[in-house]
Parts: C-alpha cells; sequence; structure tokens
C-alpha cells in the first residue's frame, strides 16, 4: 500500500495554537454535557487583573531557611525603606522585626531569625534589644551589616 501526501497548496493551513485550544474546549464542553456534568460558571465575578510579585535584583544566595528569611528581610528594608522608632510608617518602610516578621513563614521562623539578629548586633555592638539599637543608628548601613551578619550565622549553624 503507498501513501500519497497531497501538495502542499492543497493541504488545509496547520492550526495554531489557539485553533486547538478553542476545538478542545468544544469537545470538552461536549464530554460533560453528555455526561451530563456540565456546570455554568459566572466568570463576571472573577477578578481578571493577576497580582505579580515585586521583581528583586537579588537573588537569595542561602539555602538554609532563616539565612534565606533574613536575606529576603535585608531586601524588604532595601525596597521598602527603613524605620527606625517604628514598626513601619506612613511611607511602607519597616523596622528590622517588621521586615523578618514579612518575610518569615511562620512566627517561630520569625523569632529564629530574631534571635539570631541580636546575637549579630550583641557581637559587635551593645545592645539590649533590637528595636532599641536600631533607633541608636544614624543611617541604614549598620541594620543592613547586621542582617548580613545573621544571615552568616544562620548559614554556619545549617539553620
Amino acid at each position: 500500500m503507498t501513501t500519497t501526501i497531497a501538495p502542499a497548496a492543497t493541504r488545509p493551513p496547520a492550526l495554531t495554537l489557539d485553533d486547538r485550544l478553542a476545538l478542545t474546549s468544544l469537545a470538552m464542553d461536549d464530554r460533560l454535557n453528555a455526561a451530563g456534568l456540565a456546570v455554568a460558571i459566572n466568570t463576571a465575578r472573577f477578578d481578571t487583573q493577576v497580582a505579580t510579585p515585586p521583581r528583586t535584583t537579588e537573588t537569595n544566595p542561602y539555602a538554609t531557611p532563616i539565612a534565606a528569611l533574613l536575606h529576603r528581610a535585608r531586601a524588604r528594608i532595601l525596597t521598602d525603606g527603613w524605620c527606625r522608632t517604628e514598626l513601619y510608617d506612613e511611607t511602607g518602610a519597616v523596622c528590622p522585626i517588621r521586615a523578618i516578621r514579612l518575610a518569615a513563614a511562620s512566627r517561630s521562623q520569625a523569632d529564629d531569625a530574631a534571635f539570631l539578629l541580636l546575637e549579630a548586633i550583641r557581637r559587635h555592638w551593645q545592645a539590649d534589644t533590637i528595636p532599641s539599637w536600631n533607633a541608636q543608628q544614624a543611617s541604614v548601613a549598620p541594620v543592613l551589616l547586621a542582617f548580613g551578619r545573621a544571615a552568616e550565622l544562620a548559614r554556619a549553624r545549617n539553620l
């Protein structure tokens, strides 16, 4: 048996992806209707705007969860701004504790990260608490440095 192939001029044009998706959708509708499973969905209530996460220019170099959390909290201070005497302000700037809470997946993870941040601060500066130390800083530079040191501590301890 020989197979003949029609010349290119007589062949129908290839279907686009949109055409194939439309045909598949129609075929699925027919199957659902035949099985009595068709359900009407009111799509007018759906929000068609998709929220995209903010882009960060820096990738997270840490593989351990607490070190990665501290890095994300540091990045939040860089992007949102640093707040010295409040948890956050009207511009969206955050203090170190708030940055950690926002970056953490759980309360215990936030507590572990805050503990390491306080340890890093105490190794290099005199401080009783993170908020009291944060309020003494004249710029964001020592805060960012403390986050980096705390992330290194977490990585060294495999946390």
